[in-house]
């Protein structure tokens, strides 16, 4: 994956050096061709060279009757390039000079001439060039010297196939330095392109392989993309914990109830094993009292069943709500009083209060009665039988609030943010309080089915209060 990418990146980069190349050589032909189409199209450097300085200072040099000079532009064209002149006559004989150099010669002869032309003037130290100034009746020839000693002049003769050999070898070399070079550039260029995502990707297989611990510092022009890993490293952190304490909590729960579930059945298979044995002999009133005893166990086993099915209904919304239009008023004073009536709840102190008597509102009454039986039983195991527990009903503006309020034992920081999860008992749980451990979340859903919200406050020592809001106005939200 990793050199796929570098290649990716490498031939893109090699491709544009490659366009560049060819460019360059398509300007260049072009400028040549130009050239030899176009005589008169100079290249940047033909004004400035030696060669046509010493063709134009023709034009500088006056033939007179007093005789022969170099008018100022000339002088200071001379001067300007560091160069001299001398003018000749027909013969060779020097007629005029300008800035000449010790050692130079007063008469030329053809070959000094070419050998002036061919090689660099030793004795002078200048390279020559020639020219022809034409007078009213005679010819006059005239040496330019460039005392520059960065100029010379390279007179060569070469065999036209040699060249042509020597130019396929060489661009041939050209063309693999150029591509070495190219390469060389590219590959740096995209593996320092490349090593974050390199980074980039080690993180996110190690992220894959549960290993949480990724962190990087944001910079450079994958800032987001670094940024964006640090924050899901730690987001699969934080669920990956929550997702351990669940299952642990799942875990216990799951003991919890297969104990709860294995009491009662061990009863029931009990006596009904002793009341199926012929060596046993039961009058009426003991048969009846296992009965009893079967029957309460069964009950039980019946309610932790139910609220399994109600819980994982609520949980996947697969519940219809049958809602009717009732008074909350009288649900909830119905809920304190069936609450009263059982024989092992009798002794409990349990006051009502409202403040009207009659508020309609469309709810699904067996369910929402269930709600609010769950917050009455969980004060009443979580707490001495000394506590006092109140029940307010009242209207504040568009919704309706209902209070589970006690004086009790309080819950902790860290058990109320978790009263509502599945599978999560209390610590303060009694002896009285034995079933399925989804009474609280089984209150949450409901309250949620009906569109409302509950919430809960609680300190140590000091009391707990439930409360659930309901709208009026707004119908309860029917799930399917």
């Amino acid at each position: 994956m990793k050199w796929r990418l570098t290649g990716s990146y490498l031939i893109s980069v090699v491709l544009i050096v490659v366009i560049v190349i060819i460019m360059n050589i398509f300007v260049v032909i072009g400028l040549y061709t130009m050239q030899m189409v176009y005589k008169d199209f100079p290249l940047p450097s033909e004004k400035t060279s030696a060669e046509s300085i010493a063709r134009s200072l023709g034009q500088n040099i006056v033939v007179s009757p007093a005789g022969i000079s170099v008018n100022d532009q000339g002088k200071n064209e001379l001067q300007r390039n560091q160069a001299w002149v001398q003018v000749l006559d027909e013969d060779g004989n020097e007629v005029y000079g300008y800035r000449v150099p010790k050692g130079a010669k007063t008469k030329y002869t053809p070959v000094d001439i070419v050998q002036s032309y061919k090689y660099k003037d030793k004795d002078v130290f200048s390279t020559v060039f020639f020219g022809e100034k034409l007078g009213r009746d005679h010819r006059y020839s005239y040496l330019v010297g460039f005392e520059s000693r960065y100029l010379e002049r390279q007179v060569f003769t070469f065999d036209l196939r040699v060249l042509a050999q020597i130019l396929k070898i060489g661009s041939l070399v050209l063309i693999i330095v150029d591509g070495f070079i190219a390469l060389c550039i590219a590959y740096l260029f995209s593996r320092k392109l490349t090593r974050p995502l390199h980074v980039l990707i080690d993180g996110i297989k190690r992220l894959a392989h549960k290993n949480y611990q990724v962190r990087y510092e944001p910079k450079g022009i994958y800032k987001e993309v670094f940024y964006n890993v640090n924050v899901l490293s730690q987001e699969l952190k934080a669920s990956e914990s929550e997702r351990k304490k669940l299952d642990r909590m799942k875990e216990e729960w799951i003991g919890n109830i297969s104990h709860d579930i294995k009491t009662p059945l061990a009863s029931i298979q009990g006596y009904a094993e002793m009341m199926k044995d012929k060596d046993y002999q039961f009058s009426v009133d003991e048969m009846r009292d296992y009965a009893e005893i079967i029957e309460r166990k069964s009950l039980y086993l019946k309610a932790v069943i139910e609220d399994l099915n109600l819980s994982t209904r609520l949980k996947n919304k697969e519940l219809t709500l049958n809602a009717k239009n009732v008074n909350i008023v009288s649900l909830v004073r119905n809920a304190v009083i069936d609450t009263l009536n059982d024989a092992r709840y009798a002794k409990r102190n349990i006051e009502f209060q409202c403040h009207e008597e009659t508020i309609k509102m469309d709810v699904d009454e067996i369910l929402l009665r269930r709600a609010i039986s769950n917050l009455l039983y969980n004060a009443i195991v979580h707490n001495d039988e000394a506590v006092v527990i109140q029940v307010y009903v009242e209207k504040k503006g568009a919704t309706a609030s209902i209070c589970v309020e006690d004086n009790g034992k309080g819950i902790r920081k860290e058990e109320l943010e978790r009263i509502f999860d599945r599978y999560y008992r209390g610590t303060n749980t009694g002896e009285l309080h034995k079933g399925s451990g989804l009474g609280m979340a089984i209150t949450h859903d409901i309250v949620k089915a009906h569109g409302g919200e509950i919430n809960v406050s609680s300190k140590l020592h000091q009391g707990t209060t439930f409360e659930i809001r309901l709208p009026i106005t707004k119908k309860s939200n029917v799930s399917e």
